[in-house]
């Protein structure tokens, strides 16, 4: 998760278990206006082997978060699913296993994702074929999908914006109302650990590429005094960001957010 940086620094915000695991979560964003319910990514699902969960622990609520959510069911009303891209912790949710087979977990809902990350994630390198998983990905042929371009704007006020360091394709949401922006930067940030530029993660495809792209990001966070969404910090769901007297992006600010019920 932390790349090339050592472990006696990043261990000081991510204590490793004694597998050398950390803790994370796979939080999406859901906007409600009116009668559109827009889910942001989708976790990842509940359709893993033994073996697999036992390497990632998936579905486990460690007992210092008590109050941690493990949805295991669809969320009901959900009229939009948005992907920022389509690796397993991201669209793991996207589709599930019913009593005919592998079914959508939002049969009814309209589907976003990238044009660029769905034709990446059906040609997969081999370095990322084990995070695009058919069953996540075919699946979309049976939902109704828009494919989506950089700086597209879904609805008013939600717009996606085009990174391509972590994996080629991948969109991170922007929604503004007003004269407040949040955003929802999926992997270019996630957890607020990695908030330093060059805390990048070796899964990404391209690490200075990602540092630029980070880089862009946190600076009109910052002077734009956005709300920074983290979707996989366990501890920090969202946070305004400052520099420090270095100029190096920190907390400024933790922002509640309210939490859905399952």
């Amino acid at each position: 998760m932390f790349g090339s940086v050592p472990k006696a620094l990043w261990a000081r915000e991510a204590p490793p278990d004694d597998e050398n695991r950390i803790l994370l979560a796979t939080r999406s964003l859901i906007i409600e206006d009116g009668d559109r319910k827009v889910l942001v990514d989708v976790g990842c699902g509940d359709k893993w082997s033994g073996k697999t969960r036992a390497i990632f622990c998936i579905g486990e609520t460690p007992a210092q978060y008590p109050g941690t959510l493990i949805p295991q069911y669809p969320l009901p009303g959900v009229t939009d699913v948005v992907l920022t891209h389509l690796h397993f912790d991201h669209a793991g949710g996207v589709s599930r296993f019913g009593s005919v087979g592998l079914e959508p977990c939002y049969p009814d809902a309209r589907h976003w994702v990238s044009s660029a990350n769905l034709e990446n994630a059906r040609h997969p390198n081999v370095r990322e074929r084990a995070s695009y998983l058919p069953e996540n990905v075919d699946i979309l042929e049976h939902v109704d999908l828009i494919l989506t371009e950089d700086g597209q704007e879904l609805f008013p006020g939600l717009t996606v914006h085009r990174a391509d360091g972590h994996t080629h394709g991948l969109h991170w949401v922007e929604l503004t109302e007003g004269s407040q922006t949040v955003a929802f930067p999926t992997d270019l940030i996630p957890t607020s650990a990695h908030l330093p530029v060059p805390y990048v993660m070796g899964y990404d495809m391209c690490a200075e590429r990602a540092m630029e792209e980070k880089r862009s990001l946190l600076e009109q966070a910052v002077d734009g005094g956005w709300v920074v969404v983290f979707e996989h910090d366990p501890n920090l769901a969202a946070a305004r960001l400052a520099l420090d007297d270095r100029r190096r992006p920190i907390v400024r600010e933790h922002v509640e957010l309210s939490i859905a019920p399952i």
